[in-house]
């Protein structure tokens, strides 16, 4: 490994206020909110899970042999990770050209193409000229820069300034706008901002989308005469810079890659709240609960140089250093030192004549056998507060009325990643059906849950109300309220409260449904005494979870099923109840606790995703919708007795239908 520490040039300029920072979300700043009993303690959880996901490097492989034979299991689960598993069809790309610039030494054209039907990508192609023969080829992905609206930030200074210059020095470059960022601006901030919670249950991330469209413009890369496929390269800045990652680790096609301040760790991200400086098409949901290296040990032993700046809030050094060192031992393994390179430059997030000289020096040494000092890496550079060309020229749907009609980027989340939609089972196959959806369920939603929950004491719930805490995984604590009944032989209810509701009192809807019955009111993980913060920008500990391979709401069902079964006693079992989301939770727990004989959902939502804007959708699972929705889940509790309150939408008549097929019609009721 070659390290370089570098110094000087011209700083892009940020704006962190406005996010205009590539790829990276508003830095935490102004008021903040008082701490919450649990901040502090949620706080160590997820740095100690952190530090365990990342506690060892794809332990079992040891030399390159090894990794050859581990990356294709890898990178299976990496694009499943991403939604792109099972792999979308390669349609038509339906690339078209809208028009052509010629300017001295380099000529650019302004193109489409689909990377899915009705996906557009936008993108400008910089081409030598006069182009002959073949060339090496770098695709060169946009982060957030300074939001070219409009024009799409491929329009950004630097963007074509790096383009000019690749042209310019015998290479083709394909200029990249995001799904966020491009002429048809879609969103990126689902989670961050926009509360799209139920991006987690689609198991969407915007990273995929970016990575599919990578995919798709090396198909059009290598469908060029002018481009040498043998030597194509890939680079970019934060968001372009872990989109080079993605792409790279995805696709063997990129040859050599280059990410510029674009990747940290777990440590970073989850914990010490990295994951709040950052959009959302820095992540993905990690299932698999992968150490975060992972996704480099894909490039490996492909050349790879990692470049960050010393000053960097987005990508602290302390993150960049771990990296690198765990990159150092992960070359080494693989026989292949001398294909990483790490670069540190001086001063904040951007780029500089020194990044620039490191980047295309790299490129030219692994792209054309040329290892020469780069002696004018800022040619192509234009003035501060001017552009090289000018940015309207670049559209490449010049006039608003231009714009497809048939575009889906605008609600790609809705459907890049396909929803499950189990098909019915018969009378005889029943069982064997309920036993494969949950299954399937446990890997895809719940792979965070410990293998078994802290052996601790609990107290007999007797005559007498009683309040307490217990721990039901290592750092997480659930608070819980007695409240015995008239009827000491009668039912148990276990009553699964909400974030926000009121701790100290049986619900007002649960008072009818109780009687004279016992209940055990449950504050599970974020919830009452036990709460942290929440909905509040930059949602860190919702937005962390998932890097770790759940959600809060899987977390909870654990809660619900530790605390139903440590104070089962004898033949004493629970009736679990809850409202809206709580009711689900109560729901998921007992598919997997035979301590809960009995759920009732009151105003349980139909599906994981909202159908109309506002709507109330189910908790959100990792997964979910990728095995079932809510009529599934709540069917495969069949023969167990299921009370639904509040279930008006015809889409419940599929739950009737199951519990038909379970043999078990008469367990489930409707008011």
């Amino acid at each position: 490994m070659r390290t370089v520490l570098l110094r000087g040039g011209l700083a892009l300029v940020l704006c962190a206020a406005t996010a205009t920072v590539a790829g990276a979300a508003e830095l935490p700043g102004g008021p903040t909110e008082q701490e919450l009993p649990y901040d502090r303690a949620i706080r160590k959880y997820l740095a100690a899970q952190a530090a365990e996901l990342e506690r060892e490097l794809l332990p079992g492989v040891r030399n390159a042999a090894e990794l050859e034979k581990a990356k294709p299991a890898l990178r299976e689960e990496f694009l499943d990770m991403l939604g792109l598993k099972p792999m979308p069809e390669r349609t038509p790309l339906k690339a078209t050209v809208t028009g052509r610039l010629e300017r001295d030494g380099y000529t650019v054209e302004k193109l489409h193409f689909q990377s899915r039907p009705g996906l557009y990508v936008t993108a400008n192609l910089y081409l030598p000229r006069p182009a002959k023969g073949r060339y090496p080829a770098i695709l060169y992905q946009c982060g957030h820069y300074s939001q070219m609206k409009r024009d799409g930030n491929k329009a950004d200074a630097n963007c074509q300034g790096h383009a000019v210059w690749f042209a310019t020095h015998g290479y083709v470059a394909l200029v990249l706008d995001t799904l966020e960022l491009g002429e048809i601006a879609s969103v990126h901030r689902g989670t961050l901002k926009y509360d799209r919670w139920w991006w987690l249950s689609a198991g969407y991330t915007p990273a995929g989308v970016e990575c599919w469209n990578a995919m798709r413009a090396l198909d059009y890369l290598v469908s060029r005469p002018e481009v040498d496929p043998e030597r194509i390269g890939a680079t970019g800045i934060s968001g372009g810079g872990v989109g080079t990652f993605w792409v790279a680790a995805a696709d063997e096609r990129v040859k050599a890659a280059a990410p510029v301040s674009g990747m940290g760790d777990l440590t970073f991200y989850v914990g010490e709240g990295g994951v709040g400086r950052h959009c959302d098409c820095f992540f993905l949901p990690n299932r698999a609960r992968w150490n975060w290296m992972n996704i480099s040990a894909l490039v490996c032993p492909r050349p790879l140089l990692f470049v960050n700046s010393d000053n960097d809030v987005y990508f602290p050094m302390s993150s960049n250093e771990r990296v690198a060192s765990r990159l150092a031992r992960l070359y080494a393994r693989a026989g292949a030192g001398d294909q990483l390179h790490t670069v540190v430059s001086v001063g904040g997030h951007g780029y500089r004549t020194d990044i620039r000289r490191a980047v295309y020096g790299f490129f030219n040494a692994h792209l054309k056998d040329d290892a020469r000092r780069v002696d004018d890496p800022d040619a192509g550079q234009a003035p501060p507060g001017r552009y090289p060309i000018d940015p309207t020229e670049l559209r490449v749907f010049p006039k608003d009325t231009d714009l497809p009609k048939d575009e889906r980027n605008t609600k790609i989340d809705e459907t890049f990643v396909a929803r499950a939609r189990p098909e019915l089972p018969t009378e005889k196959t029943f069982e064997a059906w309920r036993r494969d959806l949950l299954g399937r369920l446990r890997k895809a939603s719940f792979a965070a849950w410990p293998a078994e929950p802290p052996d601790v004491k609990v107290p007999e719930l007797g005559a007498r109300p009683a309040e307490g805490r217990e721990v039901t995984e290592e750092g997480i604590d659930v608070a819980w309220r007695w409240v015995p009944g008239k009827d000491a032989d009668g039912p148990r209810w276990l009553i699964v409260l909400n974030p926000g509701d009121d701790a100290a009192k049986v619900p007002a809807w649960a008072r009818d449904l109780v009687k004279d019955g016992s209940v055990l009111l449950l504050c599970p993980r974020g919830v009452g005494p036990v709460t942290w913060t929440r909905d509040v920008f930059p949602n860190t500990v919702e937005r962390s979870l998932p890097l770790l391979g759940g959600t809060s709401d899987g977390g909870r069902v654990w809660d619900v099923m530790t605390v139903a079964r440590r104070h089962a006693r004898g033949e004493v079992r629970w009736r679990a109840a809850g409202r809206g989301q709580a009711g689900l939770v109560a729901a998921y727990a007992a598919l997997y606790e035979p301590a809960i004989t009995e759920v009732v959902a009151v105003d349980p939502p139909l599906s994981h995703q909202p159908h109309m804007v506002g709507t109330a959708y189910g908790p959100p699972l990792l997964n979910v919708l990728r095995v079932l929705d809510v009529p599934e889940a709540l069917g495969c509790l069949a023969p167990r007795r299921l009370v639904l309150i509040g279930a008006r939408d015809a889409a419940f008549d599929r739950i009737a239908t199951l519990y038909r097929l379970a043999g078990a019609a008469d367990r489930l009721e409707r008011e």
